[in-house]
């Protein structure tokens, strides 16, 4: 019998039902599957408070782990023939419990030379995290063999309104009766059921050589050029913000409560005046950069690493 197992983190519920959908149909006679879901030791809130939100990013963003429950010992006692590893995406980074775990020696003994499938829910930016993870699992010495992305597809400024009222607010519904519902849609997450069946035969071949071609075939994964610049240039002002905060003291720190509300001011203003900017550049630059975008497209949608 093939073992996998499916380890995730999730604060709504949402990334839960995606891994869930993904495995559903090949937990049969021929292939067992164990879930594991991570959990901190202090759990995070779901809805946030705003300022609490924001206090998260820097341990986020500079990938500084969180306490953890333990490993069930049951868990660490197979050796699995497949792990699927879903994870959501906090200031552009794995989220600090995704990152607390794959920093853990129980990851690393979980992970050493096995095959993994990462699972991206993300509002629409995932690309940097997905290269941040590459190399926590690179640590682990897992083996990178697929990767499946799911995004809310509706537009970027439109996406915001949404996640903030559902991350914020805790409701799921149409804000104000006309916005879209937030996050991935649902028929999104039913459909992720599709990738079941390459992902099955991989494991029944023990042959993962072309996995994440034929997850490629079934739109795993899209990549937008545009949200990709948007991306790296918010990584490198990221870490400016994350290195002066994290100065300022641990969370909940007074000293570092007062710089709070100021980075929330540059988010807003990063999203509604930067963001276009970046868009038209883009544009300006397309032509000239075609060749090298259409290289950066094939490769974040790729498991290789550079």
């Amino acid at each position: 019998m093939k073992e996998v197992l499916v380890v995730h983190y999730t604060q709504t519920g949402q990334l839960h039902d995606i891994v869930n959908n993904i495995v559903a149909p090949m937990n049969d006679s021929a292939i067992n599957v164990t879930f594991y879901e991570i959990k901190p030791v202090t759990p995070y809130p779901f809805p946030w408070g705003r300022i609490d939100f924001f206090d998260v990013f820097p341990e986020s963003f500079l990938q500084i782990p969180c306490a953890l429950q333990s490993v069930p010992q049951e868990i660490l006692s197979k050796k699995y023939d497949l792990v699927i590893l879903g994870y959501q995406v906090w200031f552009l980074t794995p989220s600090i419990p995704i990152n607390s775990f794959l920093k853990s020696p129980e990851a690393k003994q979980l992970l050493a030379n096995t095959p993994v499938v990462t699972v991206i829910g993300a509002r629409n930016m995932w690309v940097m995290a997905q290269e941040k993870m590459k190399q926590l699992l690179l640590e682990c010495t897992a083996n990178l063999v697929g990767n499946i992305a799911l995004v809310d597809k509706v537009p970027n400024h439109i996406s915001v309104i949404t996640i903030e009222y559902w991350l914020l607010g805790g409701k799921k519904d149409r804000k104000w009766g006309f916005f879209p519902r937030p996050g991935i849609s649902d028929n999104d997450i039913k459909s992720a059921a599709r990738f079941a069946t390459p992902i099955q035969e991989a494991i029944t071949s023990n042959s993962f050589h072309t996995l994440q071609h034929e997850l490629l075939d079934l739109n795993a994964v899209r990549v937008n050029p545009y949200l990709v610049a948007t991306d790296k240039r918010g990584n490198v002002v990221f870490s400016k913000w994350a290195t002066m905060l994290i100065k300022k003291g641990g969370p909940k720190t007074p000293k570092r409560q007062k710089i709070l509300p100021y980075f929330n001011y540059y988010m807003i203003f990063a999203i509604w005046v930067i963001a276009p900017i970046v868009f038209i550049v883009f544009l300006l630059t397309y032509i000239p950069l075609f060749k090298k975008i259409k290289q950066d497209k094939k490769y974040y949608t790729s498991v290789a690493t550079k």
